[in-house]
């Protein structure tokens, strides 16, 4: 596949890469990958060193790009669950490739000259 790249205009490349890159962008889409629906606090805990403000940041920059839905009950004490959307579910198997490249690959972190 040949990829032309037009500056001028937003390349889906860097489209996706600006959905799903950052820091915490693909940790927490590999975890909702896992589970119909995860609450917030259970999402907080199996990021250990996010802080709320970053995480509630990152769910609604991924529900803004349609990417994860956010659901809220109306109970007491409120409830709310966020799963992936039918856009948010194609990723999947990206993220899939990508944590068995990175557990194939994360060993050169060790030989890197710069780590040396």
């Amino acid at each position: 596949m040949k990829y032309d790249f037009n500056f001028d205009q937003l390349c889906p490349a860097t489209y996706a890469f600006q959905v799903i890159g950052g820091k915490w962008n693909l940790p927490i889409l590999a975890i909702l990958s896992e589970d119909d629906s995860i609450r917030y606090n259970e999402l907080k805990r199996r990021l250990p060193g996010i802080t709320p403000t970053m995480l509630t940041n990152c769910l609604k920059d991924l529900s803004q790009y349609g990417i994860v839905h956010r659901e809220q009950y109306n109970e007491i004490p409120p409830r709310v669950e966020y799963s992936l959307t039918s856009s948010g579910k194609e990723l999947v198997p990206l993220i899939e490739s990508m944590v068995l490249w990175g557990q194939k690959n994360i060993h050169r972190v060790s030989e890197s000259p710069q780590n040396g």
